[in-house]
């Protein structure tokens, strides 16, 4: 299960890559990525056959040795990119975001909106368009299996750790309840759950695939509408945030819980594999993501505390921001 994978890199070989990226320059640093990207193409062989099994699905041919080379270098760009919007360094990058009316909308009434993204592209996008909100961005994530590169990067930013809510913490809910009360945003992303026993399988890109039903029960306990939200690469320090209305409210009756989460799911599940399609290099799940294990088990209960970590009662337009420094 992915949660309980240490995530891989070298503290030195990140910290070697601020220091040259900082101090020498950004074309410095990323000549680094090229090796790191072979290095994982030809010691990873789980990672190398996820991303094959994936291309396999939204390239419109087979898949070669290049297009998941290309895979992984898109990550490794990712990740290397990431690096200077944490520290703020984001002369030169260009965001821009679509769907802006969208998320003006679901703040219209006050409530706060919850953001569903997923590892597709780059979620630091948020956080960089958060410093220019009108309203304060929260970053709800499970943090149990970050490892060296994680804790260096996250340094660039001290501020950071305030905006991150921890997925399993006692304080999590009440955390993300009051910053909904406050009119907030809270990003969190729908398609990983940190425990496998709390999915439910639906259709994805052919085949049946689990995905969490936390996220959208937390929707459902807090009442809060619910936005689309994906900021992916389309070029060299170029991004691209979309964000799509999804729900204004999502309503669970008593009764039927279980089938109509499982509806949700799904519509999240379609939105997610037509960005897949679109952009194919941005999806960064490595790791069978349609693993039979996982597909197989059975649909959540609705009388279960805790969903898939996340701390829910279960019985209850277009436009361009800047990224200058």
């Amino acid at each position: 299960m992915w949660s309980q994978r240490r995530e891989r890199g070298s503290r030195v070989l990140v910290r070697l890559m601020i220091f040259l990226s900082f101090r020498l320059g950004r074309a410095t640093g990323q000549a680094l990525l090229y090796p790191i990207t072979l290095y994982f193409y030809l010691f990873s062989p789980a990672a190398r056959a996820a991303s094959r099994g994936f291309l396999t699905r939204v390239l419109p041919r087979p898949p070669g040795a290049a297009d998941v080379v290309r895979h992984i270098f898109t990550f490794s760009r990712v990740l290397f990119d990431r690096i200077f919007l944490l520290s703020n360094r984001t002369a030169g990058f260009t965001i821009d975001a679509t769907g802006l009316d969208d998320l003006t909308a679901a703040l219209t009434h006050g409530r706060g909106c919850l953001l569903l993204g997923a590892h597709l592209g780059s979620f630091e996008v948020l956080r960089c368009f958060g410093r220019q909100s009108p309203v304060p961005v929260k970053v709800l994530m499970f943090r149990g299996n970050g490892g060296a590169y994680t804790t260096l990067v996250e340094a660039l930013d001290p501020a950071l750790r305030q905006d991150i809510i921890e997925i399993g913490t006692p304080e999590a809910m009440l955390r993300v309840h009051e910053s909904l009360q406050r009119g907030e945003i809270v990003g969190i992303l729908g398609d990983r759950a940190p425990h496998s026993d709390k999915l439910v399988t639906v259709p994805f890109l052919g085949d049946p695939a689990p995905f969490p039903t936390g996220p959208l029960l937390l929707a459902a306990a807090l009442g809060a509408p619910v936005v689309l939200f994906l900021g992916v690469r389309t070029g060299a320090r170029t991004y691209t945030v979309h964000f799509e209305h999804f729900a204004d409210r999502i309503v669970l009756d008593r009764g039927n819980r279980v089938g109509q989460i499982a509806l949700h799911v799904q519509r999240y599940a379609r939105r997610l594999e037509h960005f897949c399609r679109r952009y194919p290099f941005n999806w960064f799940n490595f790791y069978d993501f349609w693993d039979a294990r996982l597909a197989s088990s059975p649909a959540p209960q609705p009388a279960a505390r805790r969903h898939a970590g996340y701390p829910v009662d279960a019985a209850t337009g277009s436009g361009r921001f800047s990224a200058a420094d």
